[in-house]
């Protein structure tokens, strides 16, 4: 089971491997963490505590294919993930969904297409059951050719009844890699504000 924060509320990211949440991570803290191309770099949690504001950010492992690494140490991370997740629900003040906007649409409607649900879809589905505010960051929107209707389609799949533009509090387009996070902060402080905390928006500007 992955260790929780010894601060008193944190950030998640969640998502499938590859997707850029360790990108982003670096992105909101300054920092640079180990980031690669092969699906599966982060096996445990990478964290960064603010002890003063007795806040953290979260970077869990990805979920899904990750290289070079056996069938049976996935599901544990993925059994550690929704361990994580379920115990510090009452903590977490806000889990960024990072996915990949370029092939997610593909990737939910063939896994449909067999009669199974997505993992994306599951785990969102998961944090909305356990009470814990979320953002979809639709990451790698610089590689898709019509935004609105990709970001339609995701939000669709994800119950949110499109256009997406009318839930810019739950699903931001996000390209971590190019620095564009803007959508994605302004709904994070979004829901920081309205669970009165608002001395933590200036780690989200």
């Amino acid at each position: 089971m992955f260790e929780p924060p010894t601060v008193e509320d944190e950030v998640v990211l969640v998502g499938r491997s590859n997707v850029g949440k360790t990108t982003l991570m670096r992105e909101i803290v300054g920092k640079k963490y180990d980031v690669g191309s092969r699906p599966g770099v982060t096996l445990e949690p990478n964290r960064y505590e603010w002890n003063a504001e007795g806040f953290a950010v979260t970077d869990l492992p990805g979920f899904g294919f990750m290289s070079g690494v056996d069938e049976e140490r996935r599901e544990d991370i993925k059994d550690g993930i929704v361990g994580y997740l379920e115990d510090n629900a009452d903590s977490i003040l806000v889990a960024v969904h990072v996915i990949d906007a370029s092939a997610f649409i593909e990737i939910a409607d063939r896994w449909e297409s067999r009669g199974e649900v997505p993992h994306d879809i599951d785990l969102h589905g998961f944090l909305v059951d356990i009470d814990v505010p979320v953002v979809v960051s639709a990451n790698k929107t610089d590689k898709v050719d019509d935004r609105d209707a990709t970001l339609d389609g995701i939000a669709e799949r994800l119950g949110y009844p499109p256009p997406w533009k009318q839930w810019d509090d739950a699903i931001a387009p996000t390209c971590a890699k190019r620095g564009s996070t803007d959508a994605l902060f302004g709904a994070i402080r979004t829901h920081l504000s309205s669970q009165g905390r608002d001395d933590l928006l200036k780690f989200f500007s």
